[in-house]
């Protein structure tokens, strides 16, 4: 485990001062819906390595957000899954009906969810007001009682009721999400 330069402490409030605009539309989101949320920030936790340290601080793992798209990219995913999971595109793309699934490029990434790499997260699906990606949960984050995610930056990391993910924030995207096994 790699440890943090500094201590991250637990907050229930957005980041003092100047945000990205990515950042403050999901915070502003997150208010606007009543989700209430446990947050860490600090160093960029844009590897693995790095979101297990702030999963020991958070109490609950960092979910692997993968986007990923078909061949002709054409068809785009958010797949949650856990952190030790395995991902095997074959065993995906036969429950989805998609073959052929790989990362998708870095720009469709910024294009529709306002996420850079190391940041995809659920919140982002509040900028795909065309719901041109499927979400995609696997069976055990969405039965989970706590999920953590970025807030379209991998500087902070949150900590949500998956009940209020599921209730408030897919409704007010317009996404269903579709469970899989993994």
């Amino acid at each position: 485990m790699i440890a943090m330069e500094h201590s991250p402490l637990i907050h229930n409030a957005r980041p003092e001062g100047e945000l990205l605009p990515q950042e403050e539309a999901a915070f502003a989101l997150l208010e606007e819906l009543g989700v209430d949320y446990v947050r860490v920030s600090g160093e960029p936790a844009d590897t693995m390595e790095k979101c297990a340290a702030v999963s020991e601080v958070l109490g609950v793992p960092i979910c692997k957000n993968l986007f990923l798209c078909n061949r002709q990219k054409t068809q785009f995913y958010l797949l949650l899954m856990g952190p030790d999971k395995p991902f095997h595109t074959k065993d995906l793309s036969h429950q989805i009906g998609s073959a052929r699934l790989s990362f998708a490029p870095e720009e469709s990434l910024w294009e529709l969810l306002h996420c850079t790499p190391g940041s995809a997260t659920v919140l982002g699906l509040m900028n795909d007001t065309e719901h041109r990606v499927r979400l995609l949960m696997e069976r055990e984050v969405y039965e989970a009682e706590y999920l953590s995610c970025h807030p379209c930056i991998c500087t902070s990391s949150l900590k949500l009721k998956t009940a209020e993910v599921l209730e408030k924030l897919l409704p007010r995207t317009g996404h269903a999400v579709t469970v899989v096994d993994l």
